[in-house]
């Protein structure tokens, strides 16, 4: 299966960015907690240099806090500091100012010994679609200021925006890449919903996820769907498949002539998995890719 996207605005956007560099004091980059490294754009660390940055792992709330804590150290041995947040609740928001002050203090205090008045903090925020970024935009204002929406594509142009009187933030449209060199990026982006479902298959990505959550969270299977027998053999296409029948038959998805419909039953799995009904996950791992 390949999966690849990358709509005309995206190249615009990328321009713009690098257009907008020079004004920029810090980068805020967003990724998908459950995701981090499928969900952090290649093109970024070429497009942004050495500009210093923040990574937020948003969706924290969905993924597996103990993998999330792998991923906080895995950034750390890059010099990076990442900060687990929950967009949506405001869960750790508040400590991005802090945070990005800190990443910042040698030029604000180089500022102040001159008599300067350190200005407004001016962040760029980047990440791939459907990530958060106008949820935690709006967060950060205390207001509806971006438009948001449960669909990657949301945010089509550059904005500036305010927030308070310390830090002003520029928005930028989400960007993919060209192609995912690994199409295991492109399943697990799919997964969590960073792709077009017009643009996938459900039956193919549902089918990645149940043998996932087979083999690292067959718990979960059980509690949620009632599938209580790990196949021994999740290299065997077969297995996979007769599962999601199973959970099909459960489920009610049932074509006529007793014919499971694949493609109702991969929407539901997609769905609780995106909502959290199957419980808090992570589909990547560091040193898995890294």
């Amino acid at each position: 299966m390949t999966i690849q996207w990358f709509p005309g605005h995206m190249t615009k956007a990328r321009r713009q960015i690098e257009g907008k560099l020079k004004l920029i004091d810090l980068v805020i980059e967003l990724l998908d907690a459950r995701v981090p490294l499928s969900s952090r754009n290649p093109m970024v660390d070429e497009i942004l240099k050495d500009k210093p940055r923040i990574v937020l792992l948003n969706k924290a709330d969905l993924a597996d806090p103990a993998v999330t804590n792998e991923w906080v150290q895995f950034f750390k041995k890059q010099k990076l500091d990442a900060l687990p947040i929950d967009s949506i609740s405001g869960s750790q928001v508040q400590e991005i100012l802090p945070r990005s002050k800190q990443l910042l203090k040698h030029k604000i205090d180089a500022q102040l010994r001159k008599g300067i008045k350190p200005r407004a903090i001016r962040s760029l925020i980047v990440g791939i679609p459907n990530v958060g970024k106008s949820t935690l935009i709006n967060r950060l204002a205390g207001k509806k200021i971006a438009e948001t929406g449960d669909k990657p594509g949301v945010t089509k142009a550059q904005q500036w925006i305010k927030i308070g009187t310390e830090m002003e933030l520029l928005d930028t449209p989400g960007i993919l890449w060209p192609k995912f060199e690994d199409q295991n990026v492109g399943i697990r982006l799919a997964a969590t919903g960073a792709i077009k479902e017009t643009l996938i298959n459900l039956d193919d990505i549902a089918f990645h996820v149940i043998r996932y959550f087979l083999k690292e969270y067959p718990e979960r299977l059980n509690e949620r769907y009632g599938i209580e027998e790990v196949p021994e053999d999740l290299s065997d296409p077969n297995e996979i498949v007769n599962i999601m029948e199973e959970i099909g038959q459960k489920r009610g998805c049932i074509k006529r002539g007793g014919i499971i419909d694949l493609e109702k039953t991969s929407s539901i799995i997609l769905r609780e998995m995106r909502a959290g009904t199957l419980g808090r996950f992570s589909l990547e791992t560091p040193g898995e890719d890294t």
